[in-house]
């Protein structure tokens, strides 16, 4: 996995994980990325700061320095993520496998597969797929119920 600082036109940055370079291109060639906050597809790399590591001749702070560090401790060191949070990550992530392996995947006909069966022409079903932002929006502007899976998924035809 890679992640990315992203922004999109409005000015809002926001991270992004894919599985490679390559993931992110293709999903910004399809217009596949949207901004978390206002929902715009305009979306692009933010500069980001290298990840440098400290080198290991630095000198180190001894005695007073050291206790004058260290402060309070944070409810939050290094980032972790809230319990309550994982929780519900985890939660999620098992509804979308069980609804997942419910449904059958129809790849980069969903547009048309989710078209047919709004429309009477094919017998509804649960099905996921791939669908640009540009064709989701057109699917919900016709009243076709449709959401995005929201923990990342490998679909079957690029799977190992």
């Amino acid at each position: 996995m890679i992640v990315f600082d992203l922004s999109c036109d409005n000015g809002h940055r926001f991270e992004g994980w894919f599985r490679s370079s390559a993931a992110f291109a293709e999903q910004d060639e399809r217009g596949q990325l949207m901004c978390p906050h206002c929902g715009t597809s305009t979306v692009g790399k933010a500069p980001m700061a290298p990840a440098v590591p400290a080198k290991g001749n630095h000198s180190r702070p001894t005695g007073q320095a050291v206790e004058a560090a260290r402060g309070e401790p944070s409810s939050q060191q290094g980032g972790a993520i809230p319990p309550a949070l994982q929780d519900a990550m985890q939660k999620l992530a098992k509804l979308q496998a069980e609804t997942i392996k419910h449904s059958t995947y129809v790849g980069d006909r969903f547009a048309e597969e989710s078209r047919a069966m709004h429309y009477g022409e094919k017998d509804a079903a649960l099905i996921h797929g791939k669908a640009d932002a540009k064709e989701a929006r057109a699917l919900l502007d016709e009243g076709i119920a449709l959401a995005p899976l929201l923990v990342p998924y490998t679909p079957p035809d690029e799977a190992n």
